[in-house]
Order: C-alpha cells, then sequence, then structure tokens
C-alpha cells in the first residue's frame, strides 16, 4: 500500500485529470440511465405466473393479456345522448391505432359493468398487441396523446376527465416518479450534508470533498449501470439505491480519509507525506470496508429476481467506484491542497466545541468500568425492538401500493369509484384439457362450472369471466348447444370468444375478478385457493391441467422463489464476512462478535419496519394513511444483504483504530478507550449523513422505497449508537486480550516494538491507561 500511495501522489496531476474526464463523460451520460431501466421486473426464471402469460400471448387469437383501462368521466349519461357520442369519438380514435389488438366497452357488449351506477363514468379496455410485457410501456404515452387530442376536438371538452391506467401505466408512472424523487432527493440532501460536513470538519473546503466524492461515485454508477442495461435487465429499483449507497458510502469514505489525514498534517507532516501515511493506514481501512460492503450486494447476485439481482449489481458498482475514488483521486486532492483544505480558519475556531473529545472520554471510562452492564442493557434494548418480527406477514401491501397523484393512480381511484377496480388486475386460470379434446365438449364444460362456481363462492371474489360465464342462468346444456356450431357462437360473442378460448380449442380463459374490498394482500391468498382448487380433484376436473396468472399471482410466484433463496443469501453473508475480518484482523473472536451485533441490529430494523409499515404504528409521518398489513417481500432480503454490508463501515472504522493502538501498546483496555474515543465524532457523523441519506427516501412516493430508505436509516442509527458506541466496546472490554487470539500483536513499524503474542498482561487499571493515551 505505501508503494501505490508514493506513486499515486507522484503522479497527483494525472490522476485528477483522468477523473475529470471521465467525471464529464458520466455527467452527460448518466441523465440517460432512468429511462433505461426495466419497470416490471419479476423472476429471472420462468414461473407459473410467466408460463401461463406466455401461452395466453402464444396460443389465442386475440388475447386480453396486454391491456390499458381508459377511464371517462362527463355531466350525463354515457348510454345515449351528448356523452355517447363522446366515448364513441375517444372508441373510434382508439381503435385506429396501430397497436391496439381490440376494445371492450359498453357499446361493445352492452354490459353495464362498464358503466357507473349514475352512468356519467364509464371505463374500456383497450387490449395490446406486443412481444413483451416491458414493451408495453412504450405504448402508453401515445395512448394518453390520443384520449387527450380526441377530447380536445370535441365540444365541452372541458367538462370530461379521461386517464389511462392499468399496469404498465402504472408502472410507467412508478418510475417517472422514482427518477424525479430520485432528483429531488439529490436537491435536498446536498445543502443539508455540507451543513454537517462543516460542522464535523470546522471548513468549507474539507467538507467539500466528500460532496464531490458522493456526487461523483454516484454518476459514473449510473452511467455504467446504463450501458449494463444492454446486456443484462436493471430495475428501477435500482436508481434510488444507487443515489442512497453512492452518497452515503463515498461520504463515509472520504469522511475516515480526510480525518486521518488532517491529523497526520497536525502531527506535523508534509501534506505529501500526510497523503502517504493516510493511505497506509485510512486507506487500507476503506479496502477492508469497501470489501465487506459487497459481500452482503454480491450475495444479492444468486437471487433469482430481476429487482434483487439489480441492486445487487448496482451495489457492487457503486461501492467499488466509491472505494476507488477514495483511494485514489481524493489522496491525489489531498496531496494539493494540503493545509489549504482547512479554509476558511476562522470557521474551525468557531466550531471547536463539537470535536471536544471530553465526553467520548467520559464515555469510554464509563464503558470500561461497567462492560457487563452495558451489554445487559443494549441487548435488551434490541430484543424489545426486534419483537414485533415475530408478527411479521410477507406479501403485497394492502394499500398505498401504487403512488398516488399520477394520472394511473388517478384513474385507479376512479375505477374505484365505479366499483370494477377488480378488472384491471383479474386472477388468469388457464385451463388445459388433455389431448384429443376440446374445452368446449360436455365434460368439459362441466370441469369449468364447477371451477368457475368454487371461486364465485368466496367472499373475495366479485365476478368470473370464461366461455361458462356469458350470460348469467345459462344452463351447461345451453352452453354445449352454443359451442357446437362454433362459427355462430364467434358471430355472437366475437371478442369474447376468441379471447378467452384457444385456437385449438384446449385451452380456456378463466378470469377471477377480485371485490373491490379485496386488498392486495387478500388477493395472494385467493391465488393460493385457486391453485389449490386447480390441483384438487374436483367433478369434470380429472385430467385437466390448471395454471393460475396474473399480476398477483407473478408477485406470489417471485415471492416464494425469493424466500427459497433467502437462506442461502443469509450463509453467504455470515460466512464471508466472518472470513474477510478473521483475516483483516487475525482474529477468531472479532468475526465472530461482528456477525452477532449485525444480527441484533438487523432484527431490531425488521422489528420497527413491521412496528411503522405493516401495524401503522406512526405511518402518518411518512405520509400514510393506515398499516399496510404486509411487508413486500424484498424489503427484508434488501434491508439484511445492504444492512450487513454497510454496519461493517463502522466496524472497521472501530476496529482499525482498537488494533492500531493495541498493536502500539499491547494493552487491550487502553486500546479500546483509545479507539472508541478517536472514532466516535467520525462515526457518529458519519452515521448522522448516512441516516440523512436514507431517511429522505422514506418519505419517497413509492411505498417499497420508503420501507427500504426508513428500514436503512434506522438500522445506521442502531448500528452507530447501540451496537458500535455501546455493545462492541463493551464486549472488547469484557473479552481483554481474548478479543485478538491467535493473531496477538502486530509489531509498530514506527515504534520498531517487537511483535507480542496475545497472552500480553494488562498490568494498569482501566482509568490508568486512559491517562497515558
Amino acid at each position: 500500500m505505501e508503494r501505490y500511495a508514493r506513486a499515486l501522489v507522484r503522479w497527483r496531476w494525472v490522476v485528477l485529470v483522468v477523473w475529470a474526464v471521465i467525471g464529464v463523460v458520466a455527467a452527460v451520460r448518466a441523465p440517460a440511465t432512468p429511462g433505461l431501466l426495466n419497470i416490471r421486473g419479476g423472476s429471472a426464471r420462468e414461473t407459473e405466473a410467466s408460463r401461463t402469460e406466455r401461452l395466453l400471448h402464444d396460443r389465442f387469437a386475440r388475447p386480453i393479456g396486454e391491456f390499458f383501462a381508459v377511464t371517462l368521466e362527463g355531466p350525463s349519461r354515457f348510454d345515449a345522448g351528448p356523452s355517447r357520442e363522446v366515448l364513441d369519438s375517444l372508441l373510434a380514435a382508439l381503435s385506429r391505432r396501430p397497436y391496439v389488438r381490440g376494445l371492450v366497452s359498453y357499446p361493445a357488449t352492452g354490459d353495464t359493468t362498464f358503466l357507473s351506477r349514475d352512468r356519467r363514468a364509464t371505463f374500456v379496455l383497450v387490449a395490446i398487441d406486443l412481444e413483451n410485457g416491458d414493451s408495453a410501456g412504450a405504448y402508453v404515452p401515445p395512448t394518453r396523446e390520443t384520449v387527450r387530442h380526441t377530447l380536445a376536438r370535441l365540444p365541452n371538452a372541458a367538462q370530461y376527465q379521461a386517464r389511462v391506467t392499468g399496469r404498465a401505466p402504472l408502472d410507467l408512472d412508478v418510475r417517472n416518479v422514482v427518477a424525479e424523487d430520485s432528483t429531488r432527493g439529490e436537491k435536498a440532501l446536498l445543502p443539508l450534508t455540507l451543513m454537517i460536513l462543516v460542522l464535523v470538519f470546522g471548513a468549507l473546503v474539507a467538507a467539500m470533498l466528500p460532496l464531490v466524492v458522493g456526487v461523483l461515485a454516484i454518476a459514473v454508477s449510473l452511467t455504467i449501470i446504463g450501458l449494463l442495461t444492454s446486456v443484462t435487465p436493471m430495475s428501477i429499483f435500482v436508481l434510488n439505491m444507487t443515489t442512497m449507497i453512492g452518497l452515503g458510502v463515498g461520504i463515509d469514505y472520504s469522511l475516515l480519509v480526510v480525518t486521518r489525514f488532517r491529523e497526520e498534517l497536525g502531527r506535523g507532516l508534509r501534506r505529501e507525506e500526510a497523503a502517504v501515511t493516510t493511505m497506509v493506514t485510512a486507506g487500507s481501512a476503506v479496502i477492508t470496508s469497501g470489501l465487506t460492503v459487497v459481500v452482503g450486494f454480491g450475495a444479492l447476485l444468486f437471487t433469482p429476481l430481476i429487482e434483487t439481482r439489480s441492486v445487487g449489481i448496482g451495489g457492487l458498482i457503486v461501492v467499488a467506484i466509491a472505494v476507488l475514488l477514495s483511494i485514489s483521486l481524493l489522496p491525489a486532492l489531498l496531496a494539493v491542497l494540503g493545509r489549504e483544505i482547512d479554509r476558511p480558519r476562522w470557521l474551525a475556531r468557531r466550531l471547536t466545541w463539537y470535536h471536544a473529545p471530553q465526553v467520548w472520554e467520559k464515555w469510554a471510562r464509563t464503558l470500561a468500568r461497567h462492560p457487563v452492564q452495558a451489554m445487559v442493557y443494549g441487548g435488551v434494548a434490541l430484543a424489545i425492538l426486534t419483537l414485533p418480527l415475530f408478527w411479521i406477514r410477507i406479501g403485497l401491501p394492502s394499500r398505498h401500493w401504487w403512488p398516488a397523484g399520477t394520472e394511473a393512480g388517478q384513474g385507479l381511484d376512479a375505477l374505484s369509484r365505479m366499483g370494477v377496480t377488480g378488472y384491471v388486475q383479474p386472477i388468469r386460470m388457464l385451463v388445459e384439457v388433455p389431448e384429443g379434446r376440446s374445452a368446449v365438449q360436455a365434460a368439459s364444460l362441466r370441469g369449468l362450472r364447477t371451477l368457475s362456481d368454487s371461486l364465485r363462492a368466496d367472499p373475495r371474489v366479485r365476478e368470473v369471466r370464461s366461455v361458462v360465464d356469458l350470460e348469467p342462468n345459462t344452463s351447461l346444456l345451453a352452453y354445449s348447444v352454443l359451442y357446437s356450431d362454433m362459427e355462430s357462437a364467434r358471430a355472437q360473442y366475437p371478442s369474447f370468444v376468441d379471447a378467452y378460448l384457444s385456437d385449438d380449442r384446449r385451452l380456456a380463459l378463466l378470469d377471477v375478478i377480485p371485490a373491490d374490498t379485496t386488498s392486495l394482500t387478500s388477493m395472494m391468498e385467493l391465488v393460493k385457493k385457486a391453485r389449490h382448487l386447480g390441483g384438487a380433484e374436483l367433478r369434470g376436473t380429472r385430467g385437466m391441467r390448471v395454471m393460475v396468472g396474473g399480476y398477483t399471482a407473478s408477485a406470489l410466484d417471485f415471492q416464494t422463489d425469493l424466500l427459497e433463496r433467502f437462506p442461502l443469501l443469509v450463509a453467504l453473508i455470515l460466512g464471508a464476512t466472518a472470513v474477510m475480518l478473521a483475516i483483516a484482523f487475525r482474529s477468531v473472536l472479532v468475526p465472530l462478535k461482528a456477525i452477532i451485533m449485525n444480527t441484533l441490529s438487523v432484527s431490531a430494523t425488521f422489528g420497527l419496519i413491521v412496528l411503522v409499515f405493516q401495524f401503522g404504528i406512526g405511518s402518518q409521518v411518512f405520509g400514510l394513511t393506515g398499516p399496510t398489513s404486509a411487508i413486500f417481500v424484498v424489503i427484508p432480503v434488501l434491508v439484511f444483504a445492504v444492512v450487513f454490508g454497510l454496519s461493517m463501515d463502522y466496524e472497521v472504522f472501530l476496529l482499525s483504530r482498537i488494533k492500531e493502538a493495541y498493536d502500539r501498546t499491547g494493552r487491550n483496555t487502553a486500546a479500546t478507550m483509545e479507539g472508541l474515543s478517536a472514532t466516535a465524532s467520525v462515526i457518529t457523523s458519519a452515521a448522522l449523513i448516512m441516516i440523512l441519506v436514507f431517511g429522505v427516501f422514506a418519505f419517497a412516493r413509492v411505498l417499497p422505497m420508503q420501507m427500504l430508505g426508513f428500514g436503512l436509516a434506522v438500522a445506521v442509527l442502531l448500528d452507530a449508537t447501540v451496537i458500535r458506541m455501546v455493545l462492541v466496546p463493551a464486549f472488547m472490554q469484557a473479552m481483554g486480550r481474548w478479543n485478538w487470539w491467535p493473531g496477538g500483536r502486530r509489531p509498530d513499524r514506527r515504534s520498531g516494538r517487537p511483535e507480542l503474542t496475545g497472552g500480553v498482561t494488562e498490568r494498569a487499571d482501566q482509568a490508568g491507561h486512559f491517562d497515558q493515551l
């Protein structure tokens, strides 16, 4: 490391020019990345839901697979008069779009389901012809433009309100909201972060350096992620995560490096030597910390979901860039600036109170005298916070899943007022009869009717649509007669038959429309019931194969996949973290302690997420109107992986200074107190910035980002206070020299003292040790 540091200082101007060029390229390319990100996500492997969707697309003549819902509200009834003419004009304009496969509406079907009770609101289902689900988002803007342009040409256009909603419009609006929240978060964070950094350093120049590293880490990472989208799908989730992790980790590492550089200048070293020494000490800690952080993100690559894999890839990139900036650009800048980093000097004099060590020294003495009591109190506090975790419910949240205030969200509200929200996201059951049979034979129709009746009996179901549910109170005999002449059936129900019966007549579709009172959380249970019925031996269903798809079924499938991989993820993170810490500190006890402490921190974080979001206690602070009833499955996985990695920042910062002092003195108690008092201010300041960065996203408009931002902010708060300031130093005090077994003590290169073993006897009392620091 010393050889690298000296070469870096020697070629510092070249390093600065290279990073300046990279920064300019990133500033140009990064803004285009949000538009390249995958909106839909889902499982990377084929699931039952994706197989259902594929069969619908491949084997049905006019499938209503991907569709938009256009809501229309006006001053008069849409079944006659001027409003009917407006509706007809809108239908004619939409039918002329080349990507529209078909339209389902009140004029086409005569079904009053498409009208509100007062007939002053209606909706139209627009079936889209496309190759893959994610490409549906490309047709949302032209559809919205068609609707607006058509209404604008009609008389009294201002009296009508039309909105385009559905899965693709909702996904597109989510992407736009995520991008807006990311930009808004950055603008809010930068001045607040600068204020904290000025308070920490007491100098404006020093405060600007971590911001430069953090912002540049975000821009470069987003540029690389944008390039990767041509190779692998990258989820929209990665956008906010890159901002959070890049700014938080970049500033964290810079804070450590700049603080150590100023310490070395304070010892009288010249700027070049101070930069070299800083790289040998703080630079090594940054590399170790970065390696431990990427363990969590790397483990996400083994998950089956596009969302979690994307975050894993994005996390690896942004942490790697932040480490690279901290050990190349930042030392080069420090070697150039030297003591100019402390300007303006009058500011430092006014902020000396913040850096007074007396508070931390007193705290260190207290822990040294009562380590066991400190561990008990800290452990009890974390145990209490963990309690709600035992009632966690994994699933789609019952409310606030889609962001309010968007056109698609307002369209959902309009559908809700009509009582037909379930039509936008039905549960889709695909029934395949054995080869040689037809789905419209009498025996097959009997099985379809049995399935339909069993589902309709559930109070969570509003309606079932299928080839045996065309008209109410129609007998199976009447359907048998109808389908005996398929040409006549198609002539009588042209759109319906082609949408619910495959070309070869072996596949029949049942659309299960949930009641308006059925939340997304309850719909997941309804999917489980539908799959159970499909696998049961019901009357007339022998030999039939049933597959269940749709939005909720897709969510259930990838939830199952992710939970199956979660134990492997945990094992990888714990194992890799233990090995890396054991190698870095040559200790058995240090990695075991780190795993236990981090597990306590993550468990308490999960408990608070359940308390605030699932139970709704205090959720009003984040703009929610009630409990979500469930936690999205991605949140615990991401929180565990990210928190376990980020918490190693403070673990390495603290233990590096304790080990450095131990190698110099051979006294564990004194070394622990010195390490705590030397790093407490840095850890507290870094944690405050990280909490601010994550906390801003707890107020985002997309619920998963709110959960994630809140969870990460709480985790950092607990880690930097209860864990690093109480439990870790108390544990180190209690364990004494066993902390460093079997590695013992390294030789102090600066003093030339010989290496001692782990059996060093600490003869002086704890207070006496501290007085020698």
